[in-house]
């Protein structure tokens, strides 16, 4: 349906041409899942904002072609392309935050979409609209109807972006990260949801992700995109069986999960190189751990190779190919915080909306050492705004009851549904929620009750704990600097600090996350999702925090600088003893990294306990349903 030859897309930069792109061909066809995968910065999303003719001011393409049917894209003047955006092809954007237009409503947003697209109007438009937003698995869709995206977690933003441009009825479809925000049902959800319109109308879908289970659940073909360029192109089910470009093998020892547990992730030294190099070898020699001289002198062609399309000089036909796989080491478990138990002490499992279920005499005890963090009773609403001819406004209540312990050198996950109220609840113990809801309980950081601080004193207690947002892009402040960024909370936490010793330690954390020296003085809009989540995290880490909230910190990161970053916060952990709250939806990450697991449904805590315990012999009946939706691969 879509065939994409020699494609070069170049950016104009201070620095000079960016090669977003250089030289990519792709074939999509109807009913096929094609899977762009790579790390990010790599050009994945440039490929889709090339191919819906949406690059920036300051991108063209240079050379190539994009063909849909017997269209050619390049040829449309602007007002015909706008027929084929969202009407013959649709796309999900990666930011649904920044996507979205904060003024409208979702209703109105989503009928602009149907009766563009379709010859739906009123009445009919408004009730499509609801039932693909039921469909998405939006709560209370006739309510959520005249909400404005604000009101809304950073997953059902997701679902709504999708539901919009799933409305239009496109024939193709250009899903740039579609589940990356999104919880393991509603991701199973949606993964299904595109499967049924797959089958149903042929629907093609050109799938950019850096989930590897999800492309290996998914995906008919997948291309591994590195720096520009696709380095190699195979069917699904032969690329994760036996990967064959150097990058492709080291990305599958980077995944996380129980059997790498108290092991470093075999993480790939360095990043992407900037794509306003001149290259004149392997792009990716500089971090191959196969590279030869001869890889880093010439420049490596798209090659046949095993039924497959392969850019690596080793590789070649008359070549000895690459050495074999060294098998992943499997570790000794490591001692759980408590010992498991058929249902051990530090289990808690509470009556949830799913029906009866076992509860334990001892419906909670203490940690093993003195807890750095108490939440106890933590309660958090919000007043609505009060509907026309009502009384009194309604509430919401966000938080209900919540109570855990973290001690100090630990990780407590908290899992559940987008929407349960996991981000609320990190919100309110970091005291960021003061001025727009009502909290109370107790939130004691050793020993200190953080609610009922105020002024100097609620800055001192914010030097030791910190939080890492989940949407990065509407976290950093467009107009100031990286570095500067970086500095602002040691100016404004740790004022002791000299100008020299700030930019000291800015400058290895930028190192510990994978951030060149260079990228400090740019701004964060010329950043990647993921590049931006790594600033971030920088960010969080600069004042040497006790506690990190952690929320949803690997989300948009691909697998390699996922494998980086959680090395980094496993060896400040180990360092510096930090404890993390770590609010996540992917469930391989739980099992590398949590001592305990917290799992939320609608605003409860409905099963907590050692990682093992809850991961391996689920109570709760909530709780099963999410195991049994992870991908694997």
């Amino acid at each position: 349906m879509i065939t994409i030859e020699q494609l070069k897309v170049g950016l104009d930069a201070e620095t000079g041409l960016v090669r977003a792109i250089d030289g990519l061909s792709l074939a999509l066809r109807r009913g096929e899942t094609f899977a762009l995968v790579g790390e990010s910065g790599c050009g994945k999303s440039m490929t889709a904002l090339a191919l819906m003719r949406l690059l920036p001011e300051n991108g063209a393409v240079t050379d190539g072609d994009m063909i849909l049917d017997d269209t050619d894209l390049l040829a449309l003047p602007e007002v015909a392309m706008r027929k084929v955006r969202g009407g013959r092809i649709g796309m999900i954007f990666q930011e649904p935050g920044t996507s979205l237009n904060p003024v409208l409503t979702v209703g109105r947003q989503m009928l602009e979409s149907i009766e563009t697209h379709t010859a739906l109007r009123g009445a009919a438009a408004r009730t499509k609209a609801i039932d693909w937003l039921r469909r998405v698995g939006i709560p209370d869709p006739e309510r959520r109807f005249d909400d404005y995206p604000f009101r809304m977690s950073g997953g059902q933003k997701q679902r709504v972006m999708i539901a919009m441009t799933l409305a239009g009825e496109p024939d193709y479809l250009v899903a740039d990260e579609p589940t990356t925000a999104l919880d393991v049902t509603i991701q199973a959800q949606i993964l299904d949801l595109l499967a049924d319109l797959q089958r149903e109308h042929g629907m093609g879908l050109l799938l950019i992700t850096h989930d590897l289970a999800v492309v290996a659940g998914i995906a008919h073909q997948v291309a591994l995109m590195y720096a520009g360029q696709i380095i190699e192109v195979a069917p699904a089910a032969e690329f994760f069986a036996t990967p064959q470009h150097p990058y492709a093998r080291a990305l599958m020892q980077a995944l996380p999960d129980a059997t790498r547990r108290g092991l470093a992730l075999a993480a790939i030294p360095g990043t992407v190189p900037p794509l306003d190099t001149h290259f004149s070898g392997c792009r990716f020699a500089p971090r191959c751990a196969y590279a030869q001289p001869e890889c880093h002198q010439h420049l490596p062609e798209l090659i046949e190779h095993g039924g497959r399309q392969v850019r690596c000089l080793l590789l070649r036909p008359g070549s000895e190919g690459l050495p074999l796989l060294a098998p992943v080491a499997v570790p000794e478990p490591v001692p759980e915080a408590l010992p498991a138990l058929a249902l051990a002490p530090g289990l808690q499992v509470t009556q949830g909306a799913l029906g009866a279920t076992t509860n334990p005499a001892a419906a909670h005890t203490s940690l093993v050492s003195a807890p750095l963090l108490q939440v106890s009773h933590l309660n958090v609403s919000f007043v609505l705004p009060k509907p026309w001819l009502q009384r009194a406004p309604s509430r919401f209540n966000a938080v209900q009851d919540v109570s855990f312990e973290i001690a100090p050198g630990q990780t407590l996950a908290l899992v559940g549904e987008s929407g349960c109220g996991k981000t609320t609840a990190g919100k309110a113990i970091v005291q960021l929620l003061r001025q727009q809801a009502e909290v109370s309980g107790s939130v004691l950081l050793d020993g200190q009750n953080l609610l009922e601080l105020e002024g100097a004193a609620l800055r001192a207690a914010r030097r030791a704990v910190q939080i890492i947002f989940q949407d990065p892009f509407a976290s950093l402040n467009p107009r100031m600097r990286v570095a500067e960024l970086l500095e602002e909370g040691l100016a404004a936490l740790q004022p002791e600090t000299s100008s020299d010793e700030r930019r000291e330690r800015v400058l290895r954390i930028a190192e510990q996350v994978g951030l060149r020296a260079e990228a400090l003085e740019r701004y964060p809009h010329e950043f990647s999702g993921g590049q931006r989540q790594r600033i971030a995290i920088a960010r969080a880490l600069a004042v040497q925090p006790r506690l990190i909230v952690c929320d949803e910190p690997t989300s948009a990161l691909d697998v390699s600088v996922q494998a980086q970053i959680l090395n980094l916060l496993r060896d400040l952990q180990r360092e510096l003893g930090v404890s993390y709250l770590f609010i996540t939806h992917n469930i391989a990450v739980v099992e590398y990294i949590a001592d305990r697991v917290a799992v939320m449904r609608g605003g409860m805590i409905v099963e907590q306990g050692a990682c093992a315990d809850v991961l391996l012999r689920p109570q709760h009946d909530y709780t099963r349903a999410l195991l049994a939706s992870v991908p694997r691969i």
